[in-house]
């Protein structure tokens, strides 16, 4: 096998940024579409995609993509893929699926009739009659769209932004993935300060800090293809070596984050050191309205409430006020915000440089830049 098609699935919105983290990666042939980057590797890609990506949700293997009018011609179609070249005898393939604008719009018939023709073409290599299905997960996907079908299988397990450091978090964490592009939309570099004003369990604090020292955002997890009996260890041995290699934890770092509750500082400290930085990001329980700094051209990312609740409104537009009162006379200072209150702007006191639709779960927001001075060049 020396090639593999992938599809790195994204948020809306965010396709274009995890579209420049394929591309640093060095795969050429990028095609971005709506939710997804399709993109040619060989199968260490597999590996690597996985542990680079940073704002993607998740990496998928393209077995096959096909027009699909019938449910006979799905069966048929989906029956002549090569199968057996991925799945092997023991390995459990449970069958998702989802249907847009198809007349093959019943997914869970569509899902039936693709487990069935899977199982067929099994049967007739791995010459067997029933299959137990009690070893490595491969999950497989059929996506219909406009009558194409594309068949899938799921590589990473749980989702890219599980990393492995939040095992503690509040209500409502922000993505780890919508972090990460959060920061990747900034003018932040790892040699200036870094402000996460609302801070959480820490998420944008810890985020940063793996950008800023270029650590792989998988490299402490596990995924499903390490399972798989195709996928060769040296593969996934050397893509590891190359995150380890190219990571730079000498890279000095200045990182704070605060928040007012406490128990969040208490919750960031924890996650930061399961991160494995336990120094380099500094916490701190205070309110938006008492930080000061003499500290210049610094970048201020921050995930204030919304105000989506009607008991909190007037707390939020008191916050708003608040922050700009702030942030607006640091000059020299960057300021980044996303939420989904349409009066921003009006209650922060400055028109925003450039925003961003951006989507936070299913809810729609905007991602409000606001440009400080360019530091000097050096």
């Amino acid at each position: 096998m020396n090639s593999v098609t992938l599809i790195a699935t994204a948020a809306m919105g965010l396709e274009s940024i995890v579209a420049d983290e394929v591309k640093a990666l060095g795969y050429q042939n990028v095609k971005v579409e709506n939710g997804k980057v399709i993109f040619e590797a060989d199968p260490s890609g597999i590996s690597r995609a996985n542990l680079w990506l940073r704002s993607a949700d998740r990496i998928k293997l393209v077995v096959g993509q096909f027009e699909a009018y019938s449910f006979e011609e799905l069966f048929e179609k989906t029956k002549a893929l090569p199968w057996s070249d991925y799945i092997s005898v023991d390995a459990e393939f449970p069958v998702i699926g989802r249907s847009v604008k198809s007349k093959l719009f019943s997914i869970s018939d569509s899902q039936a009739i693709v487990k069935k023709a899977v199982v067929e073409s099994l049967k007739q290599t791995h010459r067997v009659s029933w299959f137990e299905e009690k070893g490595a997960l491969m999950r497989i996907e059929v996506a219909l769209l406009k009558d194409v079908a594309t068949l899938t299988i799921d590589t990473s397990g749980t989702g890219l932004h599980k990393r492995g450091y939040r095992y503690l978090h509040n209500e409502a964490p922000l993505k780890e993935t919508l972090a990460a592009a959060m920061i990747k939309l900034t003018n932040w570099h790892p040699d200036r300060p870094f402000v996460d004003p609302f801070c959480g369990s820490g998420t944008l604090p810890i985020e940063a800090a793996m950008i800023g020292q270029n650590i792989a955002p998988g490299i402490n997890r596990e995924f499903a293809f390490e399972a798989w009996e195709w996928y060769q260890q040296e593969w996934h041995d050397r893509a590891l070596e190359e995150a380890e290699d190219l990571a730079k934890y000498d890279q000095p770092l200045h990182i704070f984050g605060s928040d007012i509750d406490h128990k969040m500082i208490e919750l960031a400290n924890n996650n930061a050191m399961e991160a494995g930085f336990p120094d380099q990001i500094k916490f701190k329980q205070m309110q938006v309205k008492d930080f000061t700094t003499k500290d210049e051209f610094g970048v201020i990312v921050g995930n204030p409430p919304y105000g989506e609740r009607m008991n909190e409104k007037s707390y939020v537009e008191n916050l708003y006020r608040e922050m700009g009162r702030t942030f607006r006379p640091l000059e020299t200072w960057s300021a980044y915000f996303i939420t989904s209150n349409e009066y921003f702007e009006k209650l922060y006191g400055a028109k925003a440089t450039k925003k961003r639709k951006l989507y936070n779960g299913n809810l729609r927001t905007d991602f409000y830049q606001f440009w400080g001075k360019r530091p000097p060049k050096k």
